[in-house]
């Protein structure tokens, strides 16, 4: 009787340690994927910008400099390897920037701005920083879950033995914290 207790308790705690790795593999997992997310949606957007400098180009010729930093940042964006998140998103916060510089160039190119192509291509580019910006959020959060299992008891115990490694989460540039100037 004493030995069947024995192996019940065995087993029980086999199970609950069974239970607790596979969620910290799962949490793990689902942070993997959250910044996959990101990386799509910055493909995405890599894939579009040629287009978009493209058709800025026939428009506004003598733009070359924002364009050529669009370009570069871009370039600069698929170099990065692909496990430096951070950097990633470094140089990801400035292309989103110099985007923005390219936008402000269809108020001084009525043409521009009523170009088709340039309207198609500004929407899909508005939808990928907006899908980005969720994918972040969602990456965030994926983060926080993961990292609170390991430092939650008993899972803690278990993370430490298998080595698991916390996530870092992805933070707001300073320059994006500041409130925008608005004028009328």
């Amino acid at each position: 009787m004493v030995t069947l207790v024995i192996v019940a308790v065995v087993l029980v705690l086999i199970a609950i340690y069974v239970v607790i790795y596979n969620g910290l593999v799962k949490a793990r997992m689902y942070t993997q994927e959250a910044w996959s997310q990101i990386d799509v949606q910055l493909k995405r957007r890599t894939d579009l910008i040629p287009n978009l400098v493209n058709t800025v180009k026939g428009y506004a010729k003598h733009e070359k400099s924002t364009l050529a930093e669009v370009i570069s940042l871009r370039n600069q964006l698929t170099e990065v390897p692909s496990s430096d998140h951070q950097q990633a998103m470094a140089v990801s916060d400035q292309l989103t920037n110099s985007l923005k510089s390219i936008f402000a160039l269809a108020e001084s190119y009525p043409d521009l701005k009523a170009n088709q192509e340039f309207g198609k291509l500004m929407e899909e580019l508005t939808n990928t920083e907006n899908k980005i910006a969720y994918s972040r959020q969602l990456f965030n959060s994926s983060a926080a879950s993961y990292n609170m299992k390991l430092q939650q008891f008993p899972s803690n115990l278990i993370a430490n033995v298998h080595h698991f490694q916390a996530a870092e989460f992805l933070a707001v540039p300073e320059a994006e914290k500041a409130a925008p100037n608005v004028s009328f």
